[in-house]
């Protein structure tokens, strides 16, 4: 059971992460604190795309074994009305376990994406002589408080939807199950993006600045005084696509590998 979700969950998370990249990079150059144009434009479309590679199965992977481990612990509320609330405490355990993986490799690719001329390698040397270790995590507060918003977010959409979807026809199809995914991802990402942005401002941000301390709270007003409203929605768009599209590619990548190893 719990190879078998590893490895589903490992490689429908490397489908979404390398289809989608450069939605990703054009997002994060769209929230970076020197511009769009000054981060790179559209060269270079693929900057950071290894350590991407190198985090997007284990980091999927993690969060899957654990979201289904915890929910398996609830198993018994599953057929209550409580079964939403258990799925996304379930989900929010996984993303803060998986977080663990996902924010060193998330850090050098933002770096690696803001800074193209820079190659992977290159930015994860200059993160350690720095910052050392402890560099690799900045974020990690904003990357858990983003996902665990999100997550909360899309639950009560999805529901939501899905509810209204089964008063109108009975039976929820997994066509439908997915077009309510997509929706509640799309309205979830759109909602969340302010976290976002403050994640890649904490993320990019030089060693020793009052931003690089990762005060959320502190970085959105920072945002906000200097770019406005447009500046908290920054890369909105992409990342709305990227999660709505990215919500059909994991699912059925997910289902597809999960079948071949039954």
């Amino acid at each position: 059971f719990i190879e078998r979700e590893f490895t589903a969950g490992g490689c429908a998370g490397m489908c979404v992460d390398l289809t989608l990249f450069p939605l990703d990079t054009i997002k994060t150059r769209l929230q970076s604190q020197q511009g769009f144009y000054k981060a790179g434009g559209f060269r270079g479309i693929y900057a950071g795309l290894p350590s991407a590679a190198i985090g997007s199965f284990p980091n999927a992977a993690v969060f899957f074994v654990t979201y289904e481990s915890t929910k398996s612990l609830f198993s018994g509320y599953s057929a209550t009305n409580l079964a939403p609330i258990t799925h996304m405490l379930a989900a929010s355990l996984g993303e803060i376990v998986a977080c663990l993986i996902r924010v060193p490799t998330e850090v050098v690719k933002q770096r690696t994406q803001a800074s193209p001329s820079l190659n992977t390698y290159r930015v994860l040397l200059n993160t350690l002589q720095e910052e050392g270790f402890r560099g690799l995590y900045r974020g990690y507060g904003s990357t858990v408080l983003r996902e665990v918003g999100w997550l909360s977010c899309i639950h009560i959409k999805y529901w939501s939807s899905a509810v209204w979807w089964m008063r109108q026809g009975g039976r929820l199809d997994s066509w439908q199950a997915a077009v309510c995914g997509a929706l509640a991802g799309g309205v979830a990402a759109f909602v969340t993006t302010p976290l976002d942005v403050a994640k890649t401002w904490i993320m990019l941000a030089k060693t020793g600045t009052s931003t690089a301390s990762g005060n959320i709270p502190t970085v959105l007003y920072e945002v906000w005084r200097s770019r406005g409203i447009p500046g908290l929605f920054a890369g909105s768009i992409p990342r709305v696509t990227f999660i709505s599209m990215g919500g059909f590619i994991f699912l059925g990548a997910y289902e597809k590998v999960r079948r071949m190893l039954l």
